[in-house]
């Protein structure tokens, strides 16, 4: 390969890390055209073949966030049953009285815009794409030998996060992990994260009080965790603190675990659409309350099995999230955090450890801002155990050595994300009935997740991506 040919096709390696695919295409057909070098149009053509796929994958993305702020101005928001919101919003001039066709609140476009350009796409304190690290809030600590189902004590939190600060070189955010008891509080386990662990820290403080909330603000290394809506709906208990919080200017992690089927739509694009479009309420509604605070898009879109119950361990968990993980990376720029790297077991077994492994290298290799949950988390988020979290440090540590041997110019693996031209229409649909179980939509997408992982598996079988690591595709079809 020349010099010149070189930098050529390192440049379009470099536009398709940045999502300009269709600029890299031109590059790579360009150099297709001229190039007589077996051994680079081989490369070439490697490119080639995926940037299509590319190219449509961000397309279907960059219609989840359209589609979002159309959720949000065309069915609306069901805040009527909330004197504060629908005060806030109305005094905001947000609302769009001309509207006569949505369901319930609709939000002017320009003002949800505007919104969206107020929040910093600097993130203070970002520790950087791949990011992994605890998180989830279990109720229960797993304590080997003991089957009682507890939260964890003082001793036993002091001795998680001096465990957890011993591990930085792996984790990167340190999101409270598991419940505490009431020999300590929230406030007490955050000033002891405070004093052992430099990197980037959340923890919840809806139960904390007006003085103790303050312990965040203007702190890069710290956001506060929290939620607002489900359903296109408030959750009432939460609309006080997630006021508080952004009033008092805690940079906020807004929280959306919608249900594939059960709180949100079936279709992959119509589940992230609706997700998507949460969360923007949540940050428009931020902005109202403190013009430019910092806002991380946390839509951790969630998969149940037959019995309703959260399956971490389904590929469905990883491959939505990764997903997710794009439409921000790629499309909006909004700082954002997935959930990945656990299982859907609830004991410490070479299965739960190799389901959270290949979940967490399915991750990297697609590519993720924030990965919370990666560490310790077993029984779909009902358990952190210490155990587990030192084992998956150390599995995702050599997983780390193998990733950064690997060559640098493979080029980015498309996700072949499903397009559904009827996404809006079946969140209308649902809006509409009140309940995804009973709307159309989402029994005709019954198999949307499965036939999109049997296409990933089947473009698996004709190209691996990264062979030396093992990962969730990897493992399902050799």
């Amino acid at each position: 390969m020349t010099i010149k040919a070189q930098e050529a096709f390192h440049k379009g390696i470099a536009l398709e890390k940045e999502a300009q695919f269709d600029k890299a295409k031109v590059i790579y057909e360009d150099l297709f055209s001229h190039l007589i070098d077996e051994t680079v149009l081989e490369k070439v053509r490697c490119r080639l073949e995926d940037i299509d796929d590319l190219i449509a994958e961000k397309a279907v993305y960059r219609r989840i966030d359209e589609n979002a702020k159309r959720v949000l101005t065309e069915i609306g928001v069901n805040i009527t049953g909330n004197q504060i919101l629908l005060d806030l919003l109305m005094e905001a001039d947000a609302v769009d009285f001309d509207n006569e066709t949505a369901l319930f609140i609709p939000l002017k476009r320009d003002y949800i815009d505007r919104c969206l350009e107020k929040v910093p796409d600097e993130m203070p304190g970002d520790p950087g794409m791949n990011t992994f690290g605890t998180g989830a809030t279990s109720p229960f600590l797993k304590r080997a030998g003991d089957d009682e189902l507890r939260p964890a004590n003082r001793e036993e939190y002091e001795n998680i996060i001096r465990t957890v600060s011993e591990q930085q070189d792996v984790v990167g955010i340190f999101s409270l992990p598991v419940a505490c008891d009431k020999s300590t509080s929230l406030f007490e386990i955050a000033q002891l994260m405070e004093k052992s662990y430099q990197g980037l820290k959340m923890i919840p403080t809806n139960t904390m009080s007006d003085d103790e909330v303050v312990f965040l603000k203007g702190k890069e290394h710290w956001v506060d965790g929290t939620s607002l809506m489900t359903s296109l709906s408030p959750m009432n208990n939460m609309v006080g603190s997630f006021l508080r919080s952004a009033r008092t200017g805690n940079n906020l992690l807004l929280v959306d675990q919608s249900l594939a089927g059960i709180s949100g739509p079936g279709s992959p694009e119509s589940f992230l659409t609706f997700v998507h479009a949460q969360v923007i309420f949540m940050i428009v509604v931020a902005q109202i309350v403190n013009p430019g605070i910092f806002c991380i898009h946390c839509g951790i879109p969630s998969i149940v099995d037959a019995g309703g119950n959260l399956s971490y361990s389904s590929p469905h968990q990883t491959f939505i999230n990764a997903a997710l993980a794009r439409v921000n990376t790629w499309i909006t720029g909004l700082p954002s955090s997935q959930t990945g790297g656990s299982t859907s077991l609830s004991e410490v077994t070479d299965q739960a450890l190799t389901d959270s492994e290949l979940s967490r290298n399915t991750m990297l290799k697609y590519g993720v801002h924030i990965l919370r949950h990666a560490m310790g988390a077993l029984g779909s988020l009902n358990f952190f155990s210490l155990e587990k979290f030192m084992e998956d440090c150390e599995r995702e540590r050599r997983s780390r050595i193998i990733f950064e041997s690997l060559p640098k110019d493979i080029g980015v693996i498309p996700l072949y994300f499903p397009a559904d031209d009827q996404a809006l229409a079946g969140i209308r649909e649902i809006a509409e009935k009140g309940n995804p179980k009973n709307a159309d939509h989402t029994l005709k997408n019954v198999d949307s997740f499965r036939l999109w992982e049997e296409s990933i598996n089947q473009a698996a079988r004709r190209k691996l991506y990264y062979p030396q690591l093992n990962d969730i595709v990897i493992d399902s079809i050799t």
